[in-house]
């Protein structure tokens, strides 16, 4: 396939700009990958499309205030955005600056504090906090960091509605935002039903908005993420299956992660950092059914749903989605995707 099969066209007024007034009151597409039926719902009706054998699989991980301003010892203005906390006082981040810093300079940032850029690795430079934990100063003087997509600057609804009611573990510069539309009454809700809700952690990189950019999305090199699943998990999972049970990923973050653990043929705990690139014809090893927002065209995302639940059956339901004015992308809807035909061999 070639990266033109994965685009489409979407009037700018449906990028979803703030959050539904409240979390639980977006729009939910159910779409089933096996015959191609599609179903306009609101997002309270997910808990009447679980079953009580059913899991649903979450990401706790939790958004860091990962943007900073600040200026170079020579004066020159400095964007920077953390892509990863290596260690209480180290972090690799994107910089934006008129020249690249070198080595050894300082940026002293605008609210307070100052850096010190190590070197490079890559596209991203290695910097060190000098005023105390990485993470300390990023919540102190940090910004919520808004996807690019969204044009206002972040604000204090930003900072609690980009988090999911059940982050716990920070490293997130990006939210997994299928999570975002889920509140505690909707969790009780599956919760009394007899579902079981599990986690795992992934922290998102800001590649997740890296384009694609070969003509053959096979040649595209995926960003490294770091995840983990409990062992914990492993067993909810194989739990549920035993009792007839379905494996609900909430987000691609969460699916990304469980088919990693998954790899060598069998759901295994651990922690380790994944590339994996799904696109269509991989065989899903662990996930049967996939919340998820709708995703921006030509990208990891689009193809990853596309995987799941079919090419032509996610192209009728962006269409679908389009024609009912659904709102896209991080502050959007949802859909409710049903895992389309396997193929007969495993993936590449």
């Amino acid at each position: 396939m070639r990266l033109a099969d994965f685009d489409y066209d979407l009037p700018p007024d449906l990028v979803a700009q703030h959050p539904a007034p409240e979390r639980s009151a977006s729009r939910l597409l159910h779409v089933d990958g096996a015959t191609g039926r599609m179903e306009d719902l609101a997002f309270r009706d997910i808990v009447s499309r679980v079953a009580p054998s059913d899991v649903l699989v979450v990401n706790d991980t939790r958004v860091i205030k990962a943007r900073l301003h600040g200026r170079k010892d020579s004066g020159g203005e400095v964007e920077i955005l953390v892509e990863r906390v290596l260690d209480a006082s180290r972090a690799l981040a994107q910089v934006r600056a008129s020249k690249a810093p070198k080595p050894g300079r300082q940026i002293r940032l605008a609210r307070g504090g100052v850096v010190e850029v190590l070197g490079r690795q890559g596209e991203f430079f290695e910097l060190l906090f000098l005023d105390g934990p990485v993470l300390d100063v990023l919540e102190a003087w940090g910004e919520v960091p808004l996807p690019p997509y969204i044009t206002h600057e972040a604000a204090a609804e930003d900072e609690r509605r980009y988090q999911t009611v059940y982050a716990r573990v920070p490293g997130a510069v990006a939210a997994p935002t299928a999570g975002l539309h889920f509140d505690a009454e909707t969790l009780d809700a599956l919760r009394a039903k007899g579902a079981t809700i599990a986690t795992v952690t992934l922290h998102v990189g800001a590649g997740t908005f890296q384009p694609v950019r070969e003509d053959d999305p096979a040649r595209h090199v995926m960003h490294a993420e770091w995840y983990g699943v409990p062992q914990a998990t492993v067993e909810a999972i194989a739990a549920a299956k035993a009792r007839g049970g379905r494996v609900l990923a909430v987000g691609t973050t969460t699916l990304r992660a469980l088919e990693s653990a998954a790899a060598s043929g069998t759901l295994a705990a651990g922690t380790a950092e994944t590339r994996l690139f799904i696109l269509p014809g991989y065989r899903f090893r662990v996930v049967e059914r996939l919340l998820t927002n709708f995703h921006l065209p030509r990208s990891t995302l689009l193809m990853l749903v596309s995987a799941f639940a079919g090419v032509d059956t996610i192209r009728r339901a962006y269409a679908h989605a389009i024609a009912r004015r659904y709102r896209f992308f991080s502050y959007g809807d949802a859909m409710l995707l049903e895992r389309g035909p396997q193929p007969a061999s495993d993936p590449q």
